[in-house]
């Protein structure tokens, strides 16, 4: 698998306040807390949860 495409994605606004469906969307993309990057592969599964999130994070491609 080390020859699929991989996206960074980094957390830059809290998830406080916002619904638990979202909050388990930044969980499923491994982000524990404000500003890490977790680097996962560019798949459609993960697409669909950064596009729940768009709001709280940036996606880096490359």
């Amino acid at each position: 698998m080390s020859d699929s495409k991989r996206i960074r994605v980094r957390q830059v606004r809290s998830a406080i306040g916002y619904n638990r469906k979202q909050r388990a969307s930044l969980r499923g993309l491994g982000i524990r807390r404000m500003n890490q990057t977790v680097e996962v592969e560019d798949t459609p599964s993960t697409r669909g949860m950064i596009g729940k999130v768009t709001h709280l994070v940036v996606v880096e491609e490359g």
